[in-house]
């Protein structure tokens, strides 16, 4: 779809080159960090950008809009390639950059992961399954989604929804009318741009993810299956791998084909992660993708012999992909809000690998860290 031809590869950029970051929130960052281990240089875009988790250690900083096209064209003649740590960069943002440089993943990659509809009907199109959805761009849409889907439901704006934001729930039965009002109100329907999707509630025995890295030649690596445990919408804590006793051989197999199926298809360039439901009976389903680095992939850092951010920075470069061998199992913890005034005992704590993101103020709901604890492979 986007990027470099499978089977055709990038140039190698060589140390010294400079990677140019769209985004700069704390991926960026643990992105940026990797890159200079590597030898290479960051130059960070954001309209946010001044002072940023990423900025922090980049090389430089453009703060500028999505839709400034001067802006846009000087900072992409200014680095070597770009890539993102944020899937909702406007695709007119991406489609001009490419004019200039090498840019992945791409607009066309974009435009289907930035939206929940084009996502759903891309991964039902190569035959896997998902939970049942609707399109609904109306509250009487909704309640009729409601109706066909039921009991329980979730309505979500089809862009830029991520932690919990963005989303209503709802339940047959009452006055579905007035539930459905509600819930379009709540996710801001009817503003310019709001579009809904009703998904059915998932009855599931746990949560998982598996990220994959694949270079412009269709070299693909899989991080294995980790389970993830989510707290008032927002990711708690990754368990990897995901214990045989949540996650069976034969259904960790078929995450990991499902997820590279989708890089495949997609023409990744960089660093996919898909999240999965899975059933009581073993099924897998897709939940959601992202085409970058992931939050439940941060345990990678201290318990693999390469991380995903190294990955990303491996193939946006043009480097051979690295071994994705886990030295240790692992569990991350985020660190949200004021959790992050625990570092102190986290520091002392024995085998305890503490990552700070920089950030000035700690909020409610704000990423502001995460701890990675190892233990013996099983």
């Amino acid at each position: 779809m986007t990027g470099t031809p499978t089977g055709t590869s990038l140039p190698r950029l060589a140390p010294g080159s400079t990677i140019g970051m769209l985004g700069a929130g704390q991926l960026g960052r643990m992105t940026a960090l990797a890159a200079a281990r590597l030898g290479y240089k960051t130059h960070v875009y954001a309209p946010d950008a001044a002072g940023s988790p990423a900025a922090q250690v980049s090389a430089a900083a453009t703060v500028a809009d999505w839709d400034d096209l001067e802006a846009l064209e000087r900072f992409a003649r200014s680095v070597d390639v770009v890539t993102l740590e944020w899937e909702n960069v406007p695709v007119a943002t991406a489609e001009h950059l490419r004019r200039f440089t090498n840019l992945h993943p791409g607009p066309d990659l974009l435009s289907v992961a930035q939206d929940r509809i084009a996502e759903k009907s891309f991964v039902n199109g190569l035959g896997i399954a998902t939970a049942p959805w609707r399109a609904a761009n109306s509250a009487e849409e909704v309640a009729r989604a409601v109706a066909e889907i039921g009991p329980r439901c979730v309505l979500k704006s089809t862009r830029l929804g991520y932690d919990g934001k963005g989303q209503a729930r709802l339940e047959a039965g009452g006055d579905a009318a007035a539930a459905a009002s509600a819930a379009w109100a709540a996710i801001g329907g009817g503003k310019p741009g709001v579009e809904g999707i009703v998904e059915g509630f998932v009855t599931f025995a746990c949560e998982v993810s598996v990220i994959v890295a694949r270079g412009a030649d269709g070299a693909t690596v899989a991080y294995p299956a980790v389970e993830n445990r989510h707290k008032d919408g927002i990711l708690d804590v990754t368990i990897a791998p995901a214990a045989p006793e949540k996650v069976s051989a034969e259904t960790a197999a078929e995450a990991d084909r499902i997820a590279r199926r989708i890089a495949e298809a997609l023409d990744l360039v960089g660093v996919l992660a898909v999240e999965m439901f899975v059933t009581a009976d073993g099924a897998v389903l897709v939940n959601e993708m992202a085409p970058r680095p992931h939050n439940s992939g941060h345990w990678t850092m201290d318990a693999c012999a390469t991380c995903q951010f190294e990955q990303l920075v491996r193939a946006v470069c043009g480097l051979p992909l690295g071994s994705v061998e886990r030295v240790a199992d692992a569990e991350m913890t985020n660190l949200i809000g004021d959790d992050v005034l625990r570092w102190p005992d986290l520091l002392a704590e024995p085998g305890a690998r503490l990552h700070l993101y920089g950030k000035a103020e700690a909020r409610p709901g704000r990423k502001m860290g995460h701890v990675n604890r190892l233990f013996p492979r099983r």
